[in-house]
């Protein structure tokens, strides 16, 4: 018994199914919901800011004495450098600004995680060092971007959704001067690190090394950092699949329906053959029209036979051609129906 009928089904909607699992856990991943985080304050920095007031510059790295500190934006501008972390969490956020670690509460799983503005602190010194400005030139400024709620007074510079353009923009002083914030724009590009998926994996296991050094655990042996290609390489090898299959698909039942509707067009255009009398023939008997008539039949079926063998056979023929190198369930019925019809046709010819 061939089963390829049945499994066929399930194969194909196993292609459709690995490339939606596999795009659901890269969107629920930790990676790709701090991405998102930043592209909505790209987003509403370039719709909510005046572009030739306030510079942004993205996914800044820098070097420190031991090791790395990566900031999500900086905004340069003459009321001064705002530094800016983003956080894309959800549920109840506790916290304080002097707390070591806040914490986030989901129904009943807690989450600790580390103060964002002690977090930031660092990145506002670093910066502030390679600038060589005050303190009053410099701004930490933390944004909470997804369906979070405070359940604790915040100061104001941790603010949620577009809170925190309100916030910039309460800054009105001019701190730095027309060449002061040209300045700094070319400090940071040049003293920055190159952006590229080496710094960041070189970051990445920075902090690693710092999480586990504070928690007193040994760090973990490094990855070899091929995870997110891996994932990018199956997701696209998965998207390609879904094309190749549903081109198969629809190629193959256009050309079974193509295929039928020749055989039938050709079934329907052959001329049926008829007996026509002469008018120099002698009129036929009435007494022995009967037997002339049945002689006549014999005959038409005789001379009709044969064209619905051929066009049986060209049927026949056609499906198996279109059949070759595709397993349609559907043009494989209709291949061993045509043939088997043809068979018989030719086994009552014979």
């Amino acid at each position: 018994m061939d089963l390829s009928p049945v499994y066929q089904p399930l194969i194909a909607a196993l292609w459709y199914l690995l490339p939606l699992a596999i795009i659901a856990g890269l969107v629920k991943s930790p990676w790709f919901k701090g991405k998102f985080g930043e592209f909505l304050v790209n987003l509403s920095v370039r719709w909510f800011l005046d572009k030739s007031r306030y510079h942004l510059i993205k996914n800044v790295t820098l070097s420190t004495e031991d090791g790395t500190t990566q900031i999500d934006h900086v905004l340069v501008s003459e009321f001064g450098v705002f530094v800016v972390e983003t956080k894309n969490m959800k549920g109840w956020i506790f916290g304080g600004p002097h707390q070591r670690s806040w914490t986030q509460k989901i129904y009943r799983s807690n989450h600790k995680f580390q103060n964002p503005l002690h977090q930031n602190y660092k990145h506002v010194k670093t910066l502030q060092t390679l600038l060589g400005l005050g303190d009053h030139q410099m701004h930490s400024l933390v944004v909470f971007v997804g369906d979070s709620t405070f359940k604790a007074p915040m100061p104001e510079n941790v603010t949620q959704g577009l809170g925190y353009v309100r916030y910039i923009k309460s800054k009105t002083v001019r701190v730095l001067s027309l060449e002061e914030v040209a300045e700094a724009r070319e400090k940071v590009a040049s003293g920055r690190l190159k952006a590229s998926f080496a710094t960041d994996q070189a970051h990445a296991r920075y902090v690693r090394g710092l999480v586990a050094e504070r928690s007193g655990n040994v760090p973990r042996r490094p990855r070899t950092g091929l995870l997110k290609p891996l994932v990018l390489l199956a997701l696209m090898l998965g998207v390609g699949a879904i094309g190749v299959n549903a081109y198969s698909n629809f190629a193959s039942q256009a050309m079974a329906i193509a295929t039928k509707r020749n055989a039938e067009q050709r079934v329907d255009g052959v001329p049926q053959p008829t007996l026509r009398r002469s008018e120099s023939e002698p009129k036929i008997d009435s007494r022995t029209a009967e037997p002339s008539a049945s002689s006549n039949a014999g005959a038409q079926n005789v001379h009709q036979q044969p064209s619905e063998l051929f066009l049986a056979r060209q049927e026949c023929n056609s499906l198996i051609a279109a059949a070759i190198g595709n397993q349609d369930p559907r043009l494989l019925r209709d291949r061993n129906k045509a043939c088997a019809r043809y068979e018989a046709l030719k086994g009552e010819v014979n």
